[in-house]
């Protein structure tokens, strides 16, 4: 849908229901300054106070509430407790507002007194079904004082700001500015006195627990020197005896192993030259004997050697002085051997007294080892009854140091809260805002009566518009019948004449609409009864002569007048038209025109009277009406309409008449128009307008399916021309009789 439809969508529908607008935003607006009139003035004072996260740090340890650094819960939760009771209570005794009169009993507005009325009726029905909870007269003003109170406590957080805003609504500026210094000031006390008693009972409770630790460290210490005493637990400079055994034995071990290796070692090399066949040791051997007496005989060995080699150079190997060295020389290693002996013997007394010595240090480290062990076992107790002193310890310690900084907190004024701003009277009352009631007042004055106006238009579910039925239908709107208020005067200034001196055979002239497209040709009425025919004229499915049935959903909407007056208007031109009425269960056409009728429609079929025998006329316009005779109920209608006999007379009138108009029963309650659907040509459809449903129509169209098929279109009958108006604003200029006038045409 565009814009320019949704627009003339709107401009409908303010149309339709301007006047529902209008009354509801008036009725609201008149409601609105009935309130501004009848409201007491009152006067809103207003203090703040900040949660400060920048404290006086005199103690470094932390509070015994906690502290928490004031994040947007916690602030949200300090508004709760200004709204709590508790400061409701603390400032109600501070002030004495239960015997404050202007407090409890203030002047009520009209509404508010409306409103206490009704409360206080509805509690006196209910009291006697309810259980009082208290008698005491006290108790009750003491409630009532807290709901008052309550009620005009204003708390509200600026922003994501750590700033509240307390504010109290009174009547009288000095008593707001008071009742709001008042919360603040109660917070602030609770808060304190909050701390206090925590703190008071934290010392408590640690006095009571430092005893039981104290107790517990006591214990723990004594039972640590018990366990040493009874396995000989020896401890100097932070170390047991045992451990320090230990440790110089086992050096003392590696030492002695270093020196058994070293004399071992050094009686190996000794027997190793002895059992070789060296002549005389080298000087390694003698290097590491570091032996005096060595030295010097292997020096001499070397001096003789020398020169016993000279002289065999020069004298032979056998001369005596070659002779005589060689011997010496045999004396001399002889002598080294001994001494070698000698020094092997020493080695191995010293690697004896060495190996002993080994395997004593060695005996007494495993003895020692032993003992170790054992002591060891019983270390892993003593550590853990150690380990539970000092940990009963520490605890004392920190419980008593805690404890005297909560003594020192008991009586420091503390809080998170601070004061920036405090309450004074205010200058100006804060309610009624007159401006913004009367702008609320009139927003919801439009909003009321266009949701009204939409809930009108919703519930509205019947045929208003000409594009209603084009759009729900699917079908042509081929009239609009206004609707017309008593008979209609003539216009030819001719007087009226009284038919009801004529036969029977002559059509009784009533006072009603039949006969305003005679009286009233220039009318609106007539000319959509002209509108009727036209669209009959125009339907080029049909030769020769026409058969228009005219039906409704319901009975009582006005098909047998505009079957009818579409029969007059055709035969006050000069045509050649029959109205036959076969509303067969409730013949209410035959009633109006031929109330004296003997013989009609059952007569004819039934061949008990020829076709000329049951017409009737109008003597004015010539048109020939069949009526419908019924003394009694026929509850089988329907085969008389769908017998051979109907088919037959049908016949017979398209051969004498250019149109056949004929009033059927209603859709709805009867079947006898599905009965005759195979012998109309077209079918005309009457719909009351605003007044028959949308789904009525609807469902009567889909269960006669043959009407459907062979409707010619809709008629609105009853149009309230003023209304619409309202409906279809495209064409309201159509409707005004200064436009609808310049052609002739009158109501």
């Amino acid at each position: 849908m565009s814009l320019e439809e949704l627009f003339k969508v709107f401009i409908g529908f303010l149309h339709r229901q301007y006047r529902v607008i209008v009354l509801v935003f008036l009725a609201i607006m008149a409601l609105t300054i009935t309130y501004l009139f009848t409201t007491p003035a009152s006067f809103t004072a207003l203090a703040k106070l900040m949660i400060d996260t920048r404290k006086v740090q005199l103690f470094q340890q932390q509070s015994v509430l906690g502290d928490a650094p004031p994040d947007t819960w916690l602030v949200d939760s300090q508004i709760e407790v200004l709204q709590s009771e508790n400061v409701a209570l603390a400032v109600i005794k501070e002030l004495h507002l239960t015997k404050d009169p202007q407090f409890l009993w203030p002047k009520l507005g009209l509404f508010s007194a409306i409103k206490g009325s009704v409360l206080g009726l509805v509690d006196s029905v209910l009291r006697p079904f309810q259980s009082s909870s208290t008698s005491d007269p006290e108790f009750a003003l003491t409630r009532a004082a807290v709901e008052r109170f309550q009620s005009q406590l204003i708390i509200t957080r600026a922003g994501l700001t750590y700033i509240i805003s307390v504010g109290f609504r009174a009547q009288d500026a000095q008593q707001a500015a008071k009742i709001a210094n008042a919360v603040v000031d109660a917070y602030i006390v609770d808060q304190l006195e909050a701390k206090y008693q925590a703190t008071l009972r934290a010392g408590t409770w640690m006095q009571d627990r430092i005893k039981e630790l104290r107790a517990q460290t006591t214990n723990a210490e004594r039972a640590v020197e018990d366990f040493k005493t009874k396995n000989n637990i020896v401890a100097a400079s932070g170390r047991l005896m045992n451990e320090q055994q230990l440790s110089e034995l086992n050096s003392s071990l590696i030492q002695a192993r270093a020196l058994t290796a070293e004399t071992k070692a050094k009686l190996d090399r000794i027997d190793e030259i002895l059992r070789s066949d060296v002549e005389v040791p080298d000087a390694t051997v003698t290097d590491s004997l570091k032996s005096e007496v060595i030295n010097k005989l292997r020096s001499h060995y070397l001096d003789f050697s020398r020169q016993a080699a000279e002289f065999s150079a020069k004298y032979g190997a056998r001369h005596l002085a070659v002779v005589d060295l060689r011997t010496r020389m045999q004396e001399i290693r002889k002598v080294i051997i001994d001494e070698l002996n000698r020094i092997a013997q020493t080695y191995r007394s010293d690697y004896e007294i060495a190996k002993a010595r080994e395997e004593s240090i060695s005996k007494s480290l495993t003895e020692i080892v032993s003992v170790s062990q054992t002591t060891n076992q019983a270390q892993i107790v003593l550590r853990d009854l150690e380990s539970r002193a000092q940990t009963y310890r520490q605890l004392h310690d920190n419980f008593l140091q805690r404890y005297m900084e909560t003594v020192q907190q008991q009586s420091f004024p503390i809080s998170e809260a601070r004061v920036i701003t405090s309450a004074t009277p205010p200058l100006r009352p804060s309610n009624p805002r007159t401006l913004l009631v009367l702008m609320v007042g009139a927003a919801g004055g439009v909003i009321a009566g266009f949701g009204l106006g939409l809930l009108r238009d919703i519930r509205d579910q019947v045929f208003r518009t000409s594009d209603q039925v084009k759009s729900i239908l699917h079908t042509d709107c081929i009239a609009m019948l206004p609707k017309v208020k008593g008979p209609a005067t003539s216009t030819s200034g001719q007087p009226k004449i009284d038919y009801g001196r004529l036969e029977h055979r002559i059509i009784k002239r009533d006072q009603c609409l039949i006969w305003t497209v005679i009286d009233s040709p220039c009318s609106r009425f007539a000319e959509s009864i002209r509108a009727i025919k036209i669209a009959a004229d125009l339907n080029t499915s049909v030769n020769g002569s026409k058969m228009l049935a005219f039906t409704a959903s319901l009975p009582n909407e006005g098909k047998s007048t505009v079957a009818a007056a579409l029969a007059q208007s055709i035969a006050y031109a000069g045509g050649r038209v029959v109205l036959l009425d076969a509303d067969l269960r409730n013949p209410g056409l035959s009633r109006k025109l031929t109330p004296g009728a003997g013989v009609g429609l059952l007569e004819v079929l039934a061949k008990q009277a020829t076709i000329e025998d049951a017409l009737c006329l109008d003597p004015d316009t010539r048109l020939a009406f069949l009526p419908a005779v019924v003394n009694g109920r026929m509850p089988h209608s329907s085969n008389l309409l769908a017998s051979e006999s109907t088919k037959m007379l049908i016949e017979r009138l398209r051969r004498s008449y250019e149109y056949i108009i004929v009033d059927l029963a209603p859709l709805a309650p009867v079947v006898d128009v599905r009965a005759i659907t195979h012998l109309v040509d077209a079918f005309v459809l009457i719909v009351e307008w605003g007044r028959t449903k949308i789904d009525v129509v609807e469902h009567s169209l889909r269960m006669a399916p043959g009407v459907y098929d062979n409707l010619l279109g809709v008629v609105l009958n009853k149009t309230d021309l003023n209304m619409l108006r309202r409906h279809e604003s495209h064409r309201r200029d159509y409707y005004f009789n200064q436009y609808y006038g310049r052609y002739g045409y009158l109501d």
